[in-house]
């Protein structure tokens, strides 16, 4: 797909189909349907997977310009059912999981519940520090004298999408920054005599071009799945992409509504994965399937066959499936797995086309 205008101006978007400016009196226009997108099947899947499960850890996407990463990510997030959060909370803390609610609502007697959209929050390449984080309220401080925390991106990000546009150009403290609280699922800012903790429990998504540099191997690492997106080569998808983004250009709300019933259709497809999920056991055989293709294929640590199983459940999941089967090990097995090869010297193909073969070698073809 063709990217969203106004890509360029990098400002920070918090988005939720048709969501405006709180008392402005102005709407955004609505969410390109995820359902409507030609092509891109994997970044699709790896979406959607992660959106059934987080734990699985985000995702990277790679690859050309003009390809529809930053409109797949928004379509997505406008697809997903909305979630209960606690009224006026800025971390959106969920009323009935004390593990995953902040200070203040631990400590309140009542927590009173809204319905709202999932939020998916840009972290701009230039943002510093303190609009990440979060950091002293000067405003409250200088006319009233108070101390007083004004929340950051990952506040905002909170239970959602934290996404980052040509992640590979991120500032290295920002980088380093990510990684602590990808870790521990908190942020926690202690400045200007301010002492907070928060949780920020959010799905990491981010795309560039290669050709612009490679990624942090720490950060890579963080990535749950890993697709390739390209420009797409038959000519049918080119025609249909143009034509169907031109009729979303010229009357979206007409467009959208054209859409609705398939997207209400995968709106429940992934509320029935999530509410299936924990129902879906792991049997020992996947665990060994999943185990020994990795010690196959020489990746480092655990976090590949953890990585690996998660996608595959949810794909179950997301499919109606009562179990995991090989199948699904064999489906998920690119994205979880191609950037976690290590570097072969005498080995000039690709992380996905030794993957490929690996995978035919040991599922069979």
């Amino acid at each position: 797909m063709l990217d969203m205008p106004h890509k360029a101006d990098r400002r920070d978007r918090h988005s939720g189909a048709g969501a405006g400016k709180p008392g402005s009196g102005t709407k955004t226009r609505p969410a390109f349907p995820f359902s409507a997108i030609v092509g891109q099947d994997e970044l699709k899947r790896a979406l959607t997977l992660a959106a059934i499960d987080p734990s699985i850890g985000g995702v990277l996407a790679f690859g050309d310009r003009g390809t529809g990463k930053s409109t797949t990510v928004r379509s997505l997030a406008a697809l997903l059912p909305r979630m209960r959060a606690v009224a006026g909370c800025p971390y959106h803390c969920p009323p009935d999981d004390p593990a995953g609610q902040c200070e203040t609502c631990l400590a309140a007697a009542d927590l009173p519940a809204r319905q709202g959209p999932v939020p998916v929050v840009d972290l701009p390449l230039g943002a510093t520090e303190d609009r990440v984080v979060g950091a002293l309220d000067l405003e409250c401080a200088l006319a009233h004298g108070e101390k007083r925390f004004e929340p950051g991106l990952l506040a905002r990000a909170n239970r959602g999408f934290l996404y980052i546009d040509e992640v590979n150009l991120l500032e290295d403290h920002i980088v380093d920054l990510l990684l602590d609280v990808a870790a521990s699922g908190e942020n926690v800012v202690e400045r200007e005599g301010l002492s907070v903790r928060h949780p920020a429990r959010f799905v990491l998504v981010g795309s560039g071009n290669p050709e612009e540099g490679e990624l942090r191997p720490q950060l890579l690492d963080r990535f749950g799945l890993a697709v390739d997106v390209h420009t797409p080569t038959a000519l049918a998808d080119r025609i249909e992409i143009v034509k169907r983004r031109d009729a979303y250009d010229r009357a979206p709300a007409d467009f959208v509504e054209h859409w609705a019933a398939r997207e209400r259709t995968l709106r429940r497809k992934i509320t029935a994965a999530r509410n299936r999920l924990d129902a879906l056991p792991l049997t020992d055989e996947i665990l060994g399937e999943a185990a020994t293709f990795c010690m196959a294929i020489g990746t480092d640590g655990l976090r590949a066959e953890l990585t690996l199983v998660r996608a595959a459940r949810a794909l179950a999941a997301f499919e109606g499936k009562d179990a995991v089967a090989a199948d699904h090990l064999r489906r998920v097995a690119l994205p979880a797995l191609r950037h976690r090869l290590r570097r072969d010297p005498l080995d000039e193909t690709g992380s996905t086309a030794r993957l490929d073969r690996a995978l035919q070698e040991h599922f069979g073809p």
